[in-house]
């Protein structure tokens, strides 16, 4: 009886050891977790803060680029927002155009149709990538003579000056 009653206080002693470690590990963790999340949270508002707090000089461009649908869309979009101080690009479908506000301390015009001509699409200034535009989908296949910066206005054929 004796030697039973020695082993289950030992069994309980270790039960309590590993208890023990098992909670100091639990409250490392946390608390790693909790410095890291607290870093990653005060760098964010360190960036925005800077960010906010410069002077933009915002500049507003239009500008022609061949494409067909919304994947070309994408791309170009992305493309443009993808050079450093470009606030926002949005190319239009039907009038072939892209609007572009961007910093111009940061960057300039042709840096924005160079990356979009890189992403394989033509440009009023810059013609596309042939490498890159040969690996668009199908669909942005785009004809290298198409009207780009159109008004929107549509086009009727006219037949003033002849007969039918």
């Amino acid at each position: 009886m004796n030697f039973s009653k020695k082993n289950h206080e030992h069994k309980n002693k270790n039960v309590i050891d590993v208890s023990k470690k098992v909670i100091l590990s639990v409250a490392v963790i946390a608390a790693l977790g909790f410095t890291s999340c607290k870093n990653e949270t005060k760098k964010e508002t360190e960036t925005t803060t800077t960010e906010m707090s410069k002077d933009m000089a915002i500049t507003d461009l239009s500008f022609g680029v061949r494409g067909n649908c919304g994947m070309c869309k994408n791309t170009i979009e992305k493309a443009a927002n993808g050079v450093e101080g470009v606030a926002s690009a949005n190319w239009d479908v039907d009038k072939k155009k892209i609007d572009v506000s961007f910093d111009d301390s940061k960057t300039d015009a042709m840096a924005i149709h160079k990356a979009i001509a890189t992403s394989g699409y033509d440009t009023e200034k810059v013609a596309g990538d042939e490498e890159a535009y040969d690996g668009l989908p199908g669909c942005c296949k785009y004809d290298h003579e198409m009207m780009m910066n159109q008004s929107g206005e549509e086009k009727s054929d006219d037949h003033s000056n002849h007969d039918h």
